[in-house]
């Protein structure tokens, strides 16, 4: 063990591991948004929207991340889409994880028991209202732990970012394994710093979850 190396490198792993929370936070944001868009088509009244929502679901659940980056990246030139890594790596990474995270909604929402929209309509409230005031509330305690799931699942993803040269923690450490020709202690502190990451994450899911269960 080089700890004499590892103290010399880690000040640009840690510049390294800013870039990747900044890659999980921005890509969440996507991923959510995608999710919830997802979700909604997916649940419509119209079968236009439901098979538009079945087909992006089916498409970034079914085929590896990292082809889906591939194709943004070095494919989306020949059609006009000029990105540079970042953005192609948070846009990739969003849209799939975005895929997952509809599921995970679409799960939560369906399993609020039926009579739940029942009585909200024999109170008299809209289907819109009903979904608003009465199931989204009672399915986002149970969609809290899913999709934190999903978050920890997309920090660990951004790793494949490095293929299409973003400078994060594992390229970081695949640069540094170049010229030091120490691979255990790269990966070691690259590990060490994605799972301190990933600890504050799930301290931070755990009390949102806290948190919907009281209120």
């Amino acid at each position: 063990m080089d700890t004499e190396l590892i103290l010399r490198v880690y000040p640009f792993f840690l510049q390294a591991a800013v870039v990747t929370i900044q890659l999980s936070i921005l890509t969440t944001i996507l991923g959510l948004t995608c999710g919830a868009l997802g979700a909604a088509a997916r649940m419509s009244r119209s079968w236009v929207l439901r098979a538009i929502g079945a087909t992006y679901v089916s498409i970034f659940r079914g085929t590896p991340a990292l082809i889906q980056l591939f194709i943004l990246y070095f494919g989306g030139p020949q059609i006009g889409i000029q990105l540079d890594a970042f953005e192609a790596g948070v846009i990739g990474l969003g849209v799939n994880i975005g895929a997952y995270m509809a599921e995970t909604m679409r799960g939560a929402i369906e399993s609020v028991d039926k009579g739940q929209r029942e009585a909200a309509r024999t109170m008299g409230l809209s289907r819109a209202q009903a979904m608003r005031k009465v199931i989204l509330p009672q399915a986002m305690r149970l969609m809290i732990r899913p999709l934190g799931v999903n978050i920890n699942a997309l920090i660990k993803g951004t790793a494949l970012v490095a293929a299409i040269s973003v400078v994060e923690l594992t390229y970081t450490a695949q640069r540094y394994i170049g010229s030091t020709y120490k691979p255990f202690e790269m990966f070691l502190l690259s590990g060490a710093l994605y799972m301190i990451i990933i600890y504050v994450v799930g301290i931070g899911i755990a009390w949102l979850d806290r948190k919907a269960r009281i209120t």
